[in-house]
């Protein structure tokens, strides 16, 4: 894991400072001319599009140093595949994921983008409070506890920070939203308004959002917790003790059976084809080793114990973030109440204005008949009633008493329908 130490990465940096001088970046040994743009004022300048970000490198004492990285350099030293960079791209949004590989861990958790490896953490480099923080706070931890004893390895402490700033981080964004939501759906209990209900709807869809970002989390986790041979492949620092054993046993025996000391002595040549092609091989078995989930170097006592202690700890977060998790889902009933209450109003008052329009029907229906039988009396022609002069305040009287029992009946009616309450 020493590829991205000192060396190989101060060299990159230092030849992206003398870029702008010689036209030629130096990276990782190798020299890639560029040539000047600047009179073309029409072409863009690609060295940033290939890949070039600013990235924070972590060790285990708690130093911490800006580099600047391409994605090749990244993915040949923590022999990850061109998705996993994607995952830790600011220009695409992706979910919340926590992979583990043969030799790095790759989280991605809310704004926190990051690589850890066994002795150092590469952190996505960004001006976000979060990203910040875990800087800061990581650096802190691991400069304290340089020279107490710690049980977990470096990678779970790095592990470990990320997932409780994004349990805290969406932890405080639930209370925020919590304590702005209550108010405005009060007042739309009291009072239903055009505006309270756009406001409503706006905290509904950020309400929706932060639930499926904290839906997304408690899953990756839950699918962590579940799966034995992912928890297995991110015990970097024993599976790098392992390796490192490996390969001395293997040295040794092969010192042992080609001759002793003799072969290892500094006088005696020693072929680097042979050398490199040996350790290749060593490399290459331990890699098919490692592998195997159900293999002999996953499947030892030690391992089931690691196993169970980085589950204990998944299993603390777990509960955090899905105890956030239920607060979302309580504060989404307390909305679903509400809007049961105000279409409890709503259907009420659409009840009053049926009763009002039946009232309004039935009287309607009395008064045209008193206004046929006054139109009918009205029309000129000739009729016996009309030779008598108190007939006709006979025929209105009658006519109106008519009207009034029969609206009296329609209400009689209506009532025991059960239409109008008691």
């Amino acid at each position: 894991m020493e590829g991205l130490g000192a060396s190989s990465i101060s060299s990159g940096v230092q030849g992206n400072a003398t870029s702008h001088h010689s036209g030629r970046v130096i990276l990782d040994g190798y020299k890639i001319n560029h040539v000047p743009v600047s009179g073309f004022p029409g072409l863009k300048k690609r060295g940033h599009a290939h890949g070039n970000r600013s990235w924070i490198k972590i060790d285990e004492g708690g130093n911490s140093k800006v580099l600047e990285l391409d994605k090749a350099t990244v993915m040949r030293h923590c022999s990850l595949p061109a998705r996993d960079l994607r995952l830790l791209d600011p220009l695409f949004i992706y979910p919340s994921t926590i992979l583990g590989r043969e030799k790095a861990i790759v989280v991605s958790l809310e704004q926190i983008r990051c690589i850890i490896t066994a002795d150092e953490v590469i952190l996505m480099n960004s001006l976000d409070a979060n990203v910040v923080q875990y800087k800061a706070e990581l650096c802190k931890r691991l400069q304290t506890n340089k020279e107490q004893s710690d049980d977990l390895p470096f990678e779970f402490r790095a592990l470990e920070l990320a997932l409780e700033l994004t349990c805290m981080s969406l932890d405080a964004q639930v209370k925020e939203l919590e304590m702005e939501m209550h108010p405005v759906l009060d007042e739309l209990a009291s009072s239903i308004s055009t505006l309270n209900l756009e406001r409503v709807r706006r905290f509904k869809g950020q309400l929706l959002a932060l639930t499926q970002r904290v839906q997304k989390v408690c899953d990756e986790i839950e699918h962590l917790m579940d799966d034995d041979g992912d928890m297995a492949e991110m015990y970097l620092t024993e599976k790098k003790q392992r390796q490192e054993a490996y390969l001395i046993s293997e040295l040794y025996s092969e010192t042992n059976v080609s001759g002793g000391p003799r072969l290892v002595s500094k006088s005696a040549p020693i072929s680097p084809v042979g050398s490199t092609s040996r350790v290749q091989k060593l490399q290459r078995a331990f890699s098919c080793l490692s592998s195997s989930k159900h293999g002999s170097l996953t499947g030892s006592s030690n391992g089931g114990e690691n196993i169970d202690q980085l589950e204990m700890l998944l299993e603390a977060y777990f509960v955090g973030i899905d105890n956030t998790l239920n607060k979302l889902l309580s504060l989404k009933e307390y909305i679903d109440d509400t809007e049961d209450l105000i279409h409890i109003k709503l259907g009420n008052v659409q009840n009053q204005l049926i009763q009002f329009e039946l009232l309004l029907t039935a009287a309607t229906f009395v008064t045209t008949i008193f206004a046929v039988v006054t139109g009918i009396f009205g029309m000129n022609f000739e009729a016996m009633v009309f030779d008598y002069p108190d007939a006709f305040n006979w025929v209105i009287i009658i006519s109106g008493v008519f009207c009034a029992m029969l609206y009296i009946s329609f209400l009689i009616y209506f009532r025991h329908k059960k239409v109008f309450p008691l």
